[in-house]
Parts: C-alpha cells; sequence; structure tokens
C-alpha cells in the first residue's frame, strides 16, 4: 500500500474472528484505508463472487488511480536519510519508496553503481542502520495497523471460541510444558508411522512379489523375465513399500502446520535455537527435513539474519529425511523385536524417534560448532505472530500429502529403475565363464557336504553373483568397507546410495533377488537369512545393523541435497561443511 500501488484488500477468516468475539466495519475499514474492501471466506467460498465483481468494478473506476501513500511516515531517525534519497533523486515518488533505496540500493537493479554508490554514501553521513531501521518500522507499522483495526472492530454478542487458543496456548507455550507437549507429539508421530502402516506395507510387498511371479510364469526364464522381475520390480518393490510410512509423516506434519502448532513451536524454541546460533524461524527447516531436506534448506531464506540462515543450511542435513525411512525400517526391523513396551508403545517406533534424536542432537553440536566460528554481522531478531488454531483444511492437506508422494516416486523411481537395471547387468553377468565354474566349483562343495537341492541351488546362485562383475566391483570395495562388517553387497548399496537415500534397500533388493534362491522371499527376510561365511553367524547382527543405522545418521546427504547446499551458500565450502561423515 505504501508503494502507491493500486489494490484491494480481501478480508479472509471472518467466521474465526465472530468465533473469537468480533467482527469489523468493512466501510470504517475502506475510509481509513483508503481502499475497497471485500469480505471472503476461503475456506467455503463465500464472498468469492463479490471479490470477482468489486475488482471488475474497481478497475473499471477511477478508484484504482492516484492512490496516495496511507499510514506510514519515516521515524526521526530515519528522515534525514530518506530527505537526502529523495534530494538526490527527485523522480524516486514517496517517502517509502526512498527508504526501500537506503535498504537495497545493491540488489536494485534499475540503479547505476554511481547511484547504488550514492545512495550508500547519504545512508552513512546520516548514520542510517538498516537492521535498526526495519525493526522500527515494523513496529511503527503494527501500531499503526492496530490503530486503524481497533477503529472498525465491532464486538459480536456469545462468542463460541473466545479462550480456545488462549486456553491451549497456557499449556503448548509454557517454558516447560511445551517442550513436553512438542515431543509427546513427536513420538506419537512415529508410533502412528511404524504402527499404522504395517498392513498396508504387507499388502504392498505381497502385490510386487505375486508381480514377479506373475511376469516369470509368463515370460518364461529368460533374460528379459530376469530383467522386470529381478531387477526392476524387485529395487522398485524394495522402496515403494515405505510409502505408507512416508504418506503418514507427511500428512502428520501437514496437520501440525494447517492447525497453528507449528508457529507455537517457533516461538517455544527460539531462545533454545538463539543459544546454538539460530533462530526460531530455524525450527521450520529442521522439522521440514523429516520428509526432505532440499525444501527444508530452502525455506532458511525466510531467515533475515546471515549467520543463523547460513548455520541453519549447514546443520539441516543431520536431521534423518523421509528417504532414510526405508533404510532405518529394513535395519530396526532386523535387530529389534515387533512387541509392545506397556503394551501400546511399540519398540520399533522407540527406536526410530531415538535414530531421529540422534541426528537431532548431531545438529545441535554441529550447530554450537558453527556458532563459536562464524561471525555475527548483526544480531538476529524473531518476530511471528501466532494463528488462532483452527481445523485443518483437509484439502490443503491431501494435496500436500499427495504432492510430497508422488515427487518421491517419480524421483526415487526414475533413479531406481535406471540403477536396478544396471545392477542387474553387472549381477547377472560377468567375465567369460567365471560365473559358471565358480557356480559348478560351489555346487560340487555341496554335494559333497550332503546339503539338499535347495541348500546346492542357493550355492550355486550365491556363487555366480560373487563371480559376476557386480562381484568383482564389490570385492574392490571390500577392503573399505570390511572394518565395519560390511560385506561387498553392502559395498555396493553404499556406493549407489548416494544418488538418494532409498537407493540402498532397492539395491539389496535387486542384488538378493539375482543370488537368492526363493523368489517368495521379501527382502528383509532375505536380508535376516544371510549369514557371515567367515563365522557363519547371521551378517546382519546387532554391531552390523547399528553401524549401519549410524552410517546413515550421519553420512552425507544425496547428491541433490548437496547441489542445494552449494546453491544456497554461494557455493565454495559450504556442501563440505555439512558433510557429517
Amino acid at each position: 500500500r505504501d508503494l502507491g500501488i493500486r489494490m484491494m484488500l480481501a478480508l479472509t477468516m471472518e467466521d474465526e474472528a465472530r468465533k473469537a468475539g468480533v467482527t469489523y466495519d468493512l466501510s470504517a475499514l475502506e475510509k481509513a484505508l483508503e481502499l475497497p474492501v471485500v469480505g471472503v471466506n476461503g475456506r467455503s467460498g463465500e464472498g468469492l463472487f463479490a471479490l470477482r465483481m468489486a475488482i471488475t468494478d474497481f478497475f473499471a473506476s477511477d478508484r484504482s488511480r492516484g492512490i496516495q501513500p496511507v499510514g506510514f511516515s519515516p521515524s526521526p531517525e530515519m528522515w534525514s536519510t530518506v530527505r537526502g534519497i529523495r534530494s538526490a533523486f527527485p523522480d524516486i515518488g514517496t517517502d517509502f519508496r526512498a527508504l526501500l533505496y537506503a535498504h537495497h540500493a545493491d540488489r536494485l537493479t534499475h540503479l547505476s553503481p554511481e547511484e547504488a554508490s550514492r545512495v550508500r554514501d547519504i545512508a552513512r553521513s546520516n548514520g542510517f542502520d538498516s537492521l535498526r531501521a526495519q525493526y522500527t518500522e515494523i513496529m511503527d507499522r503494527f501500531r499503526e495497523i492496530d490503530r486503524i483495526v481497533a477503529t472498525c472492530r465491532l464486538p459480536v454478542a456469545n462468542p463460541s471460541g473466545k479462550s480456545l487458543t488462549r486456553t491451549i496456548d497456557r499449556l503448548a507455550t509454557h517454558a516447560w510444558a511445551g517442550p513436553m507437549v512438542f515431543f509427546a507429539l513427536l513420538f506419537l508421530v512415529f508410533q502412528v508411522v511404524f504402527t499404522w502402516s504395517a498392513l498396508p506395507m504387507a499388502w504392498i510387498e505381497l502385490l510386487f512379489t505375486e508381480m514377479g511371479g506373475w511376469v516369470v510364469y509368463a515370460l518364461g526364464s529368460g533374460w528379459i523375465s530376469s530383467l522386470l522381475s529381478d531387477g526392476i520390480l524387485a529395487g522398485l518393490g524394495g522402496v515403494l513399500v515405505f510409502i505408507p510410512q512416508i504418506a503418514l509423516l507427511f500428512l502428520l506434519i501437514a496437520i501440525l502446520e494447517e492447525s497453528g502448532y507449528m508457529a507455537r513451536a517457533v516461538y517455544l524454541f527460539d531462545r533454545l535455537l538463539q543459544r546454538f546460533g539460530m533462530n526460531g524461524r530455524s525450527l521450520v527447516a529442521l522439522v521440514s527435513g523429516t520428509a526432505c531436506a532440499i525444501p527444508a534448506i530452502m525455506s532458511a531464506r525466510t531467515i533475515t539474519n546471515r549467520r543463523e540462515r547460513l548455520i541453519t543450511i549447514l546443520v539441516t542435513p543431520f536431521i534423518s529425511c523421509s528417504a532414510r525411512l526405508p533404510v532405518y525400517a529394513v535395519l530396526v526391523g532386523l535387530i529389534v523385536p515387533s512387541g509392545f513396551f506397556g503394551g501400546w508403545i511399540s519398540y520399533q517406533a522407540l527406536a526410530f524417534m531415538g535414530l531421529y534424536l540422534l541426528g537431532t542432537v548431531a545438529a545441535f553440536s554441529a550447530a554450537f560448532v558453527f556458532r563459536r566460528f562464524l561471525r555475527q554481522s548483526e544480531p538476529g531478531y524473531l518476530l511471528i505472530e501466532l494463528p488462532e488454531y483452527q481445523m485443518p483444511h483437509w484439502r490443503n492437506v491431501l494435496m500436500t500429502v499427495w504432492s510430497k508422494v508422488r515427487s518421491f516416486v517419480r524421483e526415487a523411481g526414475s533413479i531406481i529403475i535406471v540403477i536396478s537395471v544396471v545392477l542387474w547387468f553387472l549381477a547377472s553377468y560377468g567375465p567369460p565363464g567365471n560365473m559358471d565354474r565358480a557356480a559348478e566349483a560351489a555346487a560340487t562343495e555341496a554335494v559333497n557336504l550332503g546339503l539338499d537341492e535347495s541348500a546346492v541351488q542357493g550355492a550355486e546362485s550365491a556363487a555366480r553373483l560373487e563371480a559376476s562383475f557386480a562381484g568383482i566391483l564389490g570385492k574392490g570395495l571390500e577392503p573399505i568397507s570390511a572394518p565395519l562388517g560390511f560385506d561387498w553387497k553392502i559395498g555396493i548399496a553404499l556406493v549407489t546410495s548416494f544418488a538418494a537415500r532409498e537407493v540402498f534397500v532397492g539395491t539389496m533388493a535387486t542384488i538378493y533377488s539375482i543370488g537368492g534362491s526363493d523368489d517368495e522371499q521379501t527382502i528383509r527376510a532375505r536380508m535376516a537369512q544371510e549369514l557371515n561365511p567367515a563365522t557363519g553367524k547371521p551378517r546382519y547382527s546387532i554391531p552390523v545393523s547399528l553401524s549401519l543405522l549410524l552410517f546413515y545418521v550421519f553420512a552425507m546427504q544425496c547428491m541433490s541435497t548437496v547441489a542445494v547446499v552449494r546453491k544456497e551458500t554461494g557455493g565454495g565450502n559450504g556442501p563440505w561443511c555439512s558433510w557429517p561423515s
């Protein structure tokens, strides 16, 4: 409005205002702002037709021309700078435009370098402090808005929800009870994600198993059916089976945001985050990082303080994203029993929450270190409005879940198909004669040991896989991963998962589908039965599985995250600073 841009005002959420005990005189508001004002309800659509008609009438009339700034005048400490800039640039227009020059001269592309330098000299000579001026201007603007609103507010008899938000906030924003509520909600999220998704995950596993069997039945035992069943379907099924968990995670986070609770969490943790070089808005990036680090890092653009924004970007990759969820689910399922503590708290949900908390502790520890080394150019402030609590707009929630899951399927699916085809080729073929000789030697040894036919076939499949190109590649990586208890199969999966974390599961599914003898087993069942040939004990013992879990908690994120960190930090060494491992 202060820029002199012709505009109208659409007053939303009038229904919520009436519940809280107030309504507004729209004609008085029009007079105070000298703008057309129309009341609308974005949920029900009430008032949208009137808004369309008002826009048509507005631009057909003279009311849209000659708008003068209302409600803004520079404070005394800004006035000398504004006056100097207006004198230097006679055509600048309003006082507010002059103030924009003072704040953003370096970013205004229509100013020449000489003109930008002249603005900076005027601001410097008048002692203009951009951050303090913004703070003063914002507070002055809020005071003026409050004054205008107060003159137009009308009471409503018998309000239905006057004290609901205040009642909830007494607990949700309490210094001690607030964090307890937050962590209780966080645990509830993981409990729901892990327990409610079990049945649909079993259905998806069964679907892909049946699809693989149908492909083999329909096409016979050729290379095409092997590519489809053991390569593409096995790789995709190994990851897409976790869609229910990912969808539930996005659903619950969207509900917290839509209801208005996330703004309370931002306010609640601002003081704590300040001690680690961040501010309350950093919590949005950290929580969003549980879904995907890429949009979470980009959301840090709302943080105005450069050091706080940089620290937030660098530590967000420590937060376990949804791409790690499939890896956690497989490994936690291998080492944590599926029982319940106290009859309702899942042991596996507790393990999940522990992994996410471990990543959070690592993020805060790194932030504390960065705070020591990154210099503070200017103090940081948090200004945030706490909205009224409201029922989530379910259409928005479902659209959010749909878009996130669709994005996950598209991005993960395309990467997994490519990697699955490459892995299938590497695991199905090898140097001429190597695989056949290895299979014959393994079969002979198995027969000499008196093993049954099924065990002989399994030994042949494992020997052929080990003699393939994939086996040769894995053996080359094994000296690096062996001290951690990882065999060559895990080594291949670690490398391919740099493209996307969930590819680890797809890689293991492809490798075990080709190297296994029982097509009816799921990836988790195959991994559970894998034995260490040196010890004869399970390959995925508790120490090995824990080391894999810790690797994925702390390891560098996927390639896309590294690229976004580089872009948001302006290049340079930013991505390497965010590499935990």
